[in-house]
């Protein structure tokens, strides 16, 4: 089982235009309009795949009751807490022509403590009956201390959950503090964390970060691949002559499909390739973790382990 705590959703909007020119007026050729955020990408991603997912959220106004309607009907288990702010909006435009991504992403609105302490409420009633795994994906909404990713990770080893974190900046080290059993992040976020040059090797930050958490650690390095270190096992893969114009959600997708294959019990190896396939598939079509699972499933065939 999966529980997914996202507390900064938005509805995402993707414009594909034929080419992207600033200052003129454009008529799309496609829209796709989803509920959006890095949590709410993975939960749906994981769904996808078939996990017993639950997402615990916060929502308010339209936009919120949208994406609570939208999550409805893409059968993705959604617990909501509410909110007065307006949940926020972001946009993205593709321009065929070049294959570029413009994007526009509203801050997510602040969280007040009390709305907070109904997300930590529900969470601590849902766990108990969720045994899995806990997962969170983005940084500490306005308005809250940068500790309360680190909260989280304490709140499900309290109740004997494994948890993953997805984080970046100043969250991040506090979160590494917790001890995740999963930390996943690309080579740019583990460079600034751990302060050292972008080009060093994946594998010697990925066992830096270990050293710190005592957990899994998967790093991911774009179209070079990505690695994951478990238990002393090192897997380093890629999947080439892949691209698409649609990344966004890519690295949320990969983690939907890892954690979704990792709670079933799969070998590292397996997750690792199931998590890379949905990354790529996520990619060739429009819409966050809007692929299907069984295009994922023929890319994640096609990944390639490389010597550790």
């Amino acid at each position: 089982m999966l529980t997914v705590v996202g507390p900064s959703p938005s509805v995402d909007i993707t414009y594909v235009v034929d080419e992207y020119r600033l200052g003129e007026i454009h008529r799309p050729t496609l829209v796709a309009r989803c509920a959006g955020g890095k949590a709410l990408n993975m939960a749906r991603a994981a769904s996808r795949l078939g996990a017993d997912t639950t997402l615990l959220t916060v929502l308010g106004g339209a936009t919120g009751s949208w994406i609570a309607e939208e999550l409805a009907a893409e059968q993705v288990t959604t617990v909501a807490v509410a909110d007065e702010a307006e949940t926020r909006t972001c946009v993205s435009v593709s321009s065929a022509a070049t294959g570029t991504l413009t994007e526009v992403y509203e801050h997510a609105p602040e969280i007040p403590s009390t709305t907070w302490q109904q997300l930590v409420a529900e969470l601590e009633r849902l766990l108990p009956t969720r045994p899995g795994w806990l997962s969170t994906s983005g940084s500490t909404p306005k308005g809250l201390p940068e500790t309360q990713i680190a909260g989280l990770v304490e709140i499900g080893h309290r109740h004997g959950i494994k948890v993953a974190v997805d984080t970046h900046g100043p969250a991040l080290g506090p979160a590494l503090a917790a001890r995740p059993d999963l930390v996943k992040i690309n080579r740019s976020e583990a460079a600034e964390e751990l302060g050292v040059d972008p080009a060093t090797d994946l594998a010697e930050m990925a066992e830096a970060l270990h050293q710190r958490t005592g957990g899994a650690v998967v790093l991911t390095d774009g179209a070079a691949g990505a690695l994951a270190l478990s238990e002393g096992r090192l897997v380093r893969a890629s999947l080439p002559k892949v691209h698409g114009n649609f990344p966004v959600g890519s690295g949320d997708s990969f983690l939907g499909g890892l954690l979704a294959r990792w709670d079933a019990g799969a070998d590292l190896a397996d997750c690792l390739r199931t998590a890379m396939g949905c990354g790529a598939a996520n990619a060739l079509v429009p819409g966050a973790a809007r692929f299907e699972a069984t295009e994922a499933l023929r890319l994640a065939a096609q990944v390639t382990e490389h010597p550790a």
